[in-house]
């Protein structure tokens, strides 16, 4: 007996506290996917690490010993120098040289990698007042970007998501949950391939030192907004029509970070997923829901009074207009 009233107890403290169980859930789970991501990069990465550390002491060395006139510090100043250049992009290699890092469309593809918060960090502002103008241009032209690109998601999405499944939904009697899945499933195949195999297999044609595996990988860095920085295209020697290209890629990125939030948003609006997400929201408390309830009725009833005042005013307007006798008048004609 007490132990079944110990279990019902627990299963209506469990229901009632539903969205705090689910939401301390999902924080843990968050959690342990950190530290597995951290887990798998460090026992991946930390191998080729060590070879390269290996490899470049080698180097050094060598270098040393082949030039005893230079000493070690002189050599750690130079390649500090460098490499404080390189990471503002710019390069001493004779190879590299010929490419300028500002001219109008590298300046064009930097503003829209910075405005879509994806932020290679290949090149970056060097003077002050470039890093001052970055800092406005940013603060004013991230929400614009946001809202542009919410307004532009919001008119595609009526005609590629939401008329194609009413569509097969009311034309052919599908159930309409059946036909979103089915839909999403579709778009966002079409998506993949238009925007991440199809320009992977293009960039490892054009970039001569890209696979196909390094191209999807920038195509996913770089639409995912993560924007890493390792794989910039258009940055190699002699590249050919290099203006062309900068501003090709300027619009990829462009519509395929729209067809990403259209896939994205189109997910989002599934049933299955709407009721998965519910789980982690705060419900809201009956006294709220009431209170928005009378504040709902207030204005529907103050909208009905104003609706009726206006008609009364509307029915005045168009009575046709009589000249109306005063009593006086109306008695001195009759005596007349």
């Amino acid at each position: 007996m007490l132990q079944s009233l110990a279990g019902s107890s627990c299963v209506r403290l469990v229901e009632q506290h539903r969205s705090a169980w689910c939401f301390a859930l999902l924080v843990l789970g968050y959690l342990l996917y950190l530290v597995f991501g951290a887990v798998v990069f460090s026992s991946v990465e930390l191998p080729y690490e060590d070879l390269l550390r290996q490899e470049l002491g080698k180097l050094k060395q060598r270098f040393l010993e082949e030039h005893s006139c230079l000493s070690e510090q002189q050599l750690e100043q130079f390649l500090m120098r460098v490499l404080e250049a390189n990471n503002y992009g710019v390069s001493v290699l004779r190879n590299a040289s010929g490419n300028w890092n500002w001219d109008f469309t590298s300046s064009l593809f930097f503003a829209s990698t910075v405005l879509s918060t994806t932020g290679y960090g290949h090149t970056v502002p060097l003077s002050g007042g470039g890093k001052a103008f970055c800092i406005i241009y940013s603060v004013i032209g991230i929400p614009f970007t946001l809202l542009f690109l919410t307004a532009v998601v919001q008119r595609i999405i009526v005609y590629v998501t939401r008329r194609p499944v009413l569509y097969f939904h009311i034309r052919w009697g599908f159930p309409k949950q059946v036909v979103a899945v089915i839909h999403a499933m579709v778009l966002g195949f079409i998506t993949v391939s238009c925007f991440f195999l199809i320009p992977a297999a293009i960039f490892s044609v054009l970039e001569d030192d890209w696979n196909f595996l390094e191209s999807f990988y920038f195509c996913f860095i770089s639409l995912s907004t993560i924007g890493l920085g390792d794989y910039v295209p258009g940055e190699g020697y002699n590249q050919k029509f290099r203006e062309l290209y900068k501003i090709g890629i300027t619009c990829y990125l462009l519509m395929g970070l729209i067809a990403m939030l259209v896939v994205l948003e189109t997910f989002c609006e599934l049933h299955e997923l709407k009721k998965f997400r519910k789980l982690f929201y705060v419900k809201k408390d009956k006294e709220e829901d009431q209170v928005h309830i009378m504040e709902h009725d207030q204005l529907s009833f103050s909208s009905i009074s104003d609706q009726a005042a206006s008609m009364k005013d509307d029915q005045k307007a168009n009575e046709p207009f009589v000249n109306s006798q005063s009593p006086t008048s109306n008695d001195s004609s009759l005596n007349n």
